[in-house]
């Protein structure tokens, strides 16, 4: 059984997509936590990471003697290696629109990821209002990311971005985390899509793990001083 390395449940946005993926798509593997103490070279996070993975980041996935590293990779690997999940829609077209959003969300959306980090457990709607009036790049991301899933959903007509769920929901999953946490305002449809993948038994279960971890990562928190 493959292993797939992954750091806390509650901040790790991208340890989140191959997780879910995985975990919705019913593809077996063991879950390795390495809990995020420091991003230092000397951390126990590097030391355990950096064996694995020559940039010493998660998430890790290990599958034998192969180790590959990066969301994307991960979700390529994994379509090849089970073409019989459809984690990819089955149409040419199809496919190349979803890898297309897939890469945009992977290289983009930099002023929505780095104002809003993922935070599960936390409800900052206040934080939220503020940074749509203070940064406006906050604004132009999420106008882009409400664009992009109405013409999907538009389309396709639901449930998910292209009908059935595939890697493309797993990839913005983290993203519908953060609209509900930092309470950012969507149309009706787009919130009703966010309720779909909160409710998805792979997100769900997620987000289960992440409210039980009950850990404060400074690091991770710019917007609060503890848990309370």
């Amino acid at each position: 059984m493959s292993k797939l390395y992954i750091g806390n449940k509650n901040y790790s946005s991208w340890s989140m997509r191959p997780w879910v993926l995985m975990t919705q798509a019913g593809i077996p593997f063991e879950e390795v936590m390495v809990h995020f103490d420091s991003f230092d070279a000397t951390s126990q996070f590097k030391h355990v990471i950096g064996a694995i993975n020559p940039v010493a980041k998660v998430p890790v996935l290990v599958d034998g003697d192969l180790a590959v590293w990066d969301t994307l990779a991960i979700a390529e690997y994994l379509a090849e290696r089970f073409p019989e999940k459809q984690l990819w829609p089955q149409g040419v077209a199809e496919r190349a629109r979803a890898r297309s959003i897939c890469a945009e969300m992977h290289s983009g959306f930099g002023n929505l990821r780095g104002n809003c980090p993922m935070n599960i457990e936390a409800s900052l709607p206040e934080v939220g209002a503020r940074l749509l009036a203070e940064q406006p790049g906050v604004r132009e991301d999420l106008d882009r990311i409400v664009q992009m899933w109405t013409e999907l959903l538009d389309t396709h007509g639901g449930p998910m971005l292209f009908g059935a769920f595939t890697i493309a929901d797993a990839f913005f999953a983290p993203v519908c985390m953060r609209i509900r946490g930092y309470g950012l305002p969507v149309p009706p449809a787009i919130d009703a899509y966010i309720a779909r993948v909160a409710a998805l038994p792979g997100v769900a279960a997620w987000i289960a793990g992440a409210l039980a971890e009950k850990t404060f990562v400074a690091f991770d928190e710019p917007y609060r001083t503890s848990r309370d």
